[in-house]
């Protein structure tokens, strides 16, 4: 858990700093996604998933991550990726217990944010993060966490 929104902050600039500096040097999608997913997981605190999922055209398939073994496929508009991915709008879930459109697929996970990866238009994918804890994420979690995918979107061949 973060001690002060001044130490989050702080944080996130630097993973996006981060991020930067990855890309700048390689632009393949997937090792910049696998190397992305072991920077939110290492960096985040009570993170239990770190990873994307990418749009096939019809619906998201499981990309790189870090965490425990994960759904592989998700429908357009099923569960909090599906939703994000339909919508192209970051979602926020406080207690996934509580949120009827739920997939769960790694019972350590209380809350997630998801952020849709558009460029020029496109939907891309969605990065996904799930916490050990309810109300893991904020507006602050959003703010970084959707420059840091514009970030790595601007590089990386997709």
């Amino acid at each position: 858990m973060w001690k002060t929104k001044e130490e989050k902050s702080a944080t996130y600039q630097l993973l996006v700093q981060q991020q930067a500096v990855i890309i700048e040097i390689e632009h393949d999608k997937i090792a910049n996604l696998a190397n992305s997913s072991a920077l939110l997981a290492d960096a985040l605190p009570d993170t239990v998933f770190a990873g994307y999922y990418l749009f096939d055209g019809e619906e998201l398939v499981l990309g790189p991550f870090q965490g425990k073994v994960s759904c592989t496929r998700i429908k357009m508009g099923k569960g909090v990726c599906g939703e994000s991915a339909e919508k192209c709008v970051t979602l926020i879930v406080d207690d996934v217990k509580n949120h009827k459109n739920y997939i769960s697929c790694d019972s350590a996970a209380l809350s997630e944010i998801v952020v849709p990866m558009v460029k020029d238009g496109k939907l891309l994918g969605v990065l996904d993060l799930d916490s050990s804890v309810t109300h893991g994420y904020d507006e602050i979690d959003q703010e970084y966490l959707e420059q840091f995918v514009q970030t790595l979107l601007k590089d990386t061949d997709f």
